[in-house]
């Protein structure tokens, strides 16, 4: 959800030029993370925890052989050797998942599986390499798969080394014990942590839902891919980047095709949309132009019935991305990103402004993409316009530290940026960059 702020009331200041820093900080302040909500295991990967996770019970819940092998008594099996080998009646199998029915008593074994408990009077694992494998021939080979003996082979087993106590068992509790803390609120939910909550039991756990983004681009040039190109149309780009960019950045995102140039269609579809979205991103119409749909669309959207509701049109000192909307909608105030529609521009866009947002959504400490510092390495120094933050696509190495341009500024060349792993990041009072010098690099991997 927003503040109403100053992107939803309309800055007023139609000739202001806005740093991206600014842009930047305007647009965060005004998002707070998503309510959290009680999720599946399933569901909450990725999601931020908001409560303290105590283990109900010990993990292991019991004390375990960590080998296939016999579960012993410590003092049967001393002194054996490959000459002298213990010789133990075998009283049954002990299987993972067993209900522990055999007492291994004087002079007994059990045959044990990894992960079944240690049967009441065994005190120790001897693994099944060390033993004749209830053949009655000599010490089983080591590469030789436990099933090869038989079931319940010959009555006995002979054990040809001894064992220290508790030797191959993992202890009750050896992980966690009943009580421990297994996971702090604010933990990001990742494949382990997971893990640990499904082996301590919990199906659910209360966290921050990811915030469901629907992506919409512009024009009425625009062909979906496998369709059929007529004089002056492309192919829509933007919103399967765009959908792909925000699944990666953890969102659940809604690709809509794209819409014609009307106003009118464009303000009813959006209004369609607002019921599955917590965050709105449209890529197109928001420069000068005779048909910027957008802009015509959301610049008035807000009035009496939903009050503080407005998208604020901006003027951006940077390159690629200039023209930037940004504002709420709909009676939920539910944020909205106008974004250029030059395929470049748009996706620069969104590694700047839109995937902070998401991952503020999620409630993520850690909003933006990690920024290096490296060399640049170029046949001829870098030109940037004066007065503007430039974002260059490049590649780079991070054994050598330094970074390279790929293709050049123009902001359709969508080629260029799908060979970037990096953009390369030119100050606004900068307006030369000479190959050696050290320059701030954002990393897009």
């Amino acid at each position: 959800m927003t503040d109403t702020g100053t992107a939803a009331q309309g800055t007023g200041q139609e000739h202001h030029v806005w740093s991206v820093t600014e842009h930047l900080e305007d647009i965060l302040a005004a998002i707070r993370p998503l309510e959290p909500i009680e999720l599946q295991l399933p569901d909450a990967q990725g999601c931020v925890l908001v409560e303290d996770v105590t283990v109900p019970v010990a993990l292991p819940p019991f004390d375990n052989s960590s080998m296939d092998g016999y579960a012993v008594r410590v003092a049967d099996v001393a002194g054996a050797g490959p000459g002298f080998p213990a010789v133990l009646t075998v009283v049954g199998d002990v299987a993972a998942g067993s209900g522990g029915e055999l007492t291994v008593g004087p002079g007994e074994a059990a045959r044990i599986m990894t992960g079944a408990p240690l049967p009441p009077g065994a005190e120790a694992v001897v693994p099944v390499e060390w033993t004749d494998g209830g053949t009655g021939a000599g010490p089983a080979d080591a590469m030789t798969p436990y099933s090869s003996a038989p079931e319940g082979a010959g009555g006995e087993v002979r054990v040809h080394r001894p064992v220290e106590p508790r030797a191959h068992v993992r202890a009750k509790g050896s992980d966690v014990q009943a009580g421990d803390l297994a996971l702090r609120a604010g933990t990001v939910l990742g494949p382990p942590q997971i893990g640990l909550l499904a082996a301590i039991g919990r199906a659910a756990v209360k966290a921050r839902p990811r915030p469901r983004v629907v992506v919409l681009s512009t024009g009425s040039e625009l062909v979906q891919p496998g369709g059929e190109l007529g004089p002056g149309q492309i192919y829509d780009s933007n919103s399967f980047a765009l959908t792909a960019a925000a699944r990666d950045a953890g969102a659940l995102a809604y690709r809509v095709g794209a819409v014609t140039d009307d106003a009118e269609t464009l303000r009813a579809t959006i209004e369609d949309q607002l019921i599955r979205a917590d965050l709105l991103v449209t890529t197109g119409g928001v420069s000068v132009g005779a048909y910027d749909v957008v802009k015509e669309a959301l610049s008035h959207v807000g009035d009496e019935d939903e009050p503080g509701s407005g998208v604020d049109f901006r003027r951006l000192a940077m390159q690629p991305g200039k023209p930037q909307g940004f504002g709420s909608i709909g009676p939920d105030h539910t944020p909205l990103l106008a974004l250029p529609g030059n395929p470049v521009s748009s996706y620069v866009s969104f590694e700047l402004f839109v995937r902070p947002v998401i991952r503020a959504l999620m409630g993520l400490r850690d909003l933006h993409r990690p920024t290096v510092r490296a060399r640049l390495h170029a046949d001829k120094p870098l030109s940037s316009p004066a007065g503007k933050r430039q974002f260059l696509r490049g590649t780079y190495d991070e054994a050598a530290g330094i970074a390279a341009p790929v293709g050049g500024a123009g902001s359709h060349l969508v080629a260029a940026l799908a060979r970037a792993d990096a953009l390369i990041v030119v100050p606004e009072d900068t307006t030369t960059v000479e190959p050696g010098t050290e320059i701030d690099v954002i990393l897009l991997r």
